[in-house]
C-alpha cells in the first residue's frame, strides 16, 4: 500500500519554503499595518477585485496570493501548501514548481474575474436605473429603489419606516435621500469586494498530486487513510455544487478554487504528456 504522509523528519523544499514565509510576512503585516490601529488598508491595494471596481490593480492578480482574511485561513493553506507542494516541488524541481504555482493562482483569478463580472451585471444594471432617475426624483426613483431591496434582500437601519414613508408619500425628499444612499453604500460595498487567499494555487497544486498519485493514501486528520482520487472527487464535487448554488453569505471565491484546480490540472496532463515517461 503506498502511503503519503509528511513527516516533521522531511525536508522543506526552497520554494515552499519561501512562499511560507512571505505568506506569513503578510499576514504579520496585515494585523499590523491593516489592524484597528493600522494606517494603510492593504486589502484594497494588494487583494483582488473586480475588473468594474475602481480599486482594481493589475498587479492584484497576483499580490492577492500573499493576502488571507484569517489565521484559520492561512493555516489550511499554507498546511496544504507544504503537505502537497512539497512533494511536487520534489518531483519537478524549485524552478518548475513556482511556474506551475503562480499561473496556477493566476488562472484562478482570471476565472473568478469572469463569473464575478457575470454575476455584478444585474446590479450595475438595476443600479444604474436608479442613479439615472436620482435627478428627477419622485415616485419613478422610489418606486425602482423599492424593486432593488425586494430584489437584493436588502435590510438597512430603520428601512421599513423609510419604504412606508416613500410609499405614502412619494415627495418625502428626506427618506428617498436617505434610501438612496444606503443603496449606493450596498452596491460599492459589493462591486468594491475584496478576493484574497493562496487557494486558487492550493487547488491547482491538489489537482496536480491527485492527477499523480491517485491511488496514493492521504491520512485524514492524521488517522483515516484515504485514496487521493476519492478525496479529490468529493471535494472537488463540493466546490462544484455550491458554485453553482451561489448561496448568500457565502463568501468563499469557489470559481476561484475549481478555477486553479482546472488550470493546474492542464498544466499537469501537458507536462505528462511531453515526457517520455509517466510521472506514476
Amino acid at each position: 500500500m503506498t502511503e503519503f504522509r509528511p513527516s516533521r523528519f522531511e525536508i522543506l523544499p526552497t520554494i515552499v519554503k519561501n512562499l511560507l514565509i512571505i505568506n506569513g510576512l503578510f499576514f504579520l503585516a496585515q494585523n499590523i499595518i491593516s489592524g484597528p490601529n493600522g494606517f494603510l488598508n492593504m486589502e484594497n491595494i494588494f487583494a483582488l477585485h473586480g475588473w468594474q471596481s475602481s480599486l482594481f490593480q493589475p498587479w492584484q492578480l497576483i499580490t492577492h496570493m500573499f493576502m488571507h482574511g484569517d489565521f484559520g485561513h492561512i493555516l489550511g493553506n499554507m498546511f496544504a501548501l507544504w503537505m502537497f507542494g512539497s512533494v511536487l516541488e520534489n518531483l519537478w524541481g524549485s524552478k518548475r514548481f513556482l511556474t506551475f504555482y503562480l499561473i496556477c493562482g493566476l488562472g484562478a483569478a482570471l476565472i473568478h474575474l469572469l463569473f464575478l463580472s457575470y454575476e455584478f451585471v444585474p446590479l450595475m444594471n438595476d443600479y444604474k436605473v436608479i442613479f439615472n432617475l436620482h435627478e428627477d426624483g419622485g415616485a419613478s426613483l422610489n418606486n425602482a429603489m423599492i424593486r432593488f431591496i425586494d430584489t437584493y434582500n436588502i435590510r438597512f437601519e430603520n428601512h421599513s419606516e423609510i419604504i412606508s414613508s416613500l410609499r405614502l408619500n412619494p415627495d418625502n425628499t428626506l427618506a428617498s435621500a436617505q434610501m438612496f444612499e444606503a443603496l449606493t453604500n450596498f452596491y460599492d460595498k459589493n462591486i468594491n469586494t475584496a478576493t484574497l487567499g493562496a487557494s486558487g494555487a492550493v487547488f491547482g497544486i491538489l489537482a496536480a498530486f491527485i492527477y499523480l498519485f491517485p491511488n496514493t493514501y492521504i491520512y485524514i486528520y492524521f488517522l483515516f487513510p484515504i485514496k487521493a482520487k476519492w478525496i479529490g472527487l468529493l471535494y472537488f464535487s463540493y466546490e462544484f455544487f455550491f458554485a453553482l448554488k451561489n448561496s448568500a453569505g457565502d463568501n468563499v471565491a469557489r470559481w476561484a478554487h475549481i478555477g486553479g484546480a482546472i488550470v493546474g490540472l492542464l498544466i499537469v496532463i501537458t507536462w505528462n504528456k511531453t515526457r517520455k515517461k509517466t510521472f506514476y
